[in-house]
């Protein structure tokens, strides 16, 4: 379900308690644990900092954003493909042959990517030093973001 894209949810059998998150995160550890892992330690620590710290909502937010982005990307680079080839036959090393084929291509939407999710990034730093300011009108605000005093 999770592949074809379905919206679906997990419960409990007897309590009706929602397992769906739990599910998916034993999904993503059993890929992680076999093959090639999507994740590497660094990224999985620093998401693990996150945990707690005051901008965690944000960075769950960012981070959903940004891979919708990725998402929709992919979604455009699969359709001006579609009719050269079955994207279902296509495999981890076919996609790297292709990619590494359409290199300045891929540096154009990556950069795209990345200048989006730059920007996406500061808007939510403007919305959370606005929500800030507004209920802590004395507050100076971020180090190296300019407040409205200056």
């Amino acid at each position: 379900m999770v592949l074809e894209g379905l919206n679906f949810e997990v419960r409990d059998a007897k309590t009706g308690e929602d397992l769906t998150r739990s599910i998916l995160l034993q999904i993503i550890l059993e890929e992680e644990t076999g093959g090639m892992p999507m994740f590497s330690s660094q990224m999985l620590a620093q998401i693990i900092r996150y945990y707690g710290h005051a901008m965690q909502g944000m960075m769950g937010s960012y981070l959903e954003k940004n891979l919708q982005t990725f998402v929709d990307m992919q979604a455009r680079l699969a359709e001006q493909t579609r009719g050269m080839v079955d994207p279902k036959a296509f495999t981890p090393e076919m996609w790297t042959q292709f990619m590494s084929g359409q290199a300045p291509v891929m540096q154009a939407l990556m950069g795209n990517y990345l200048e989006q999710s730059k920007n996406l990034f500061v808007q939510m730093q403007d919305q959370v030093q606005k929500q800030t300011t507004g209920v802590f009108p004395g507050f100076p605000g971020f180090p190296g973001v300019p407040s409205k005093n200056n």
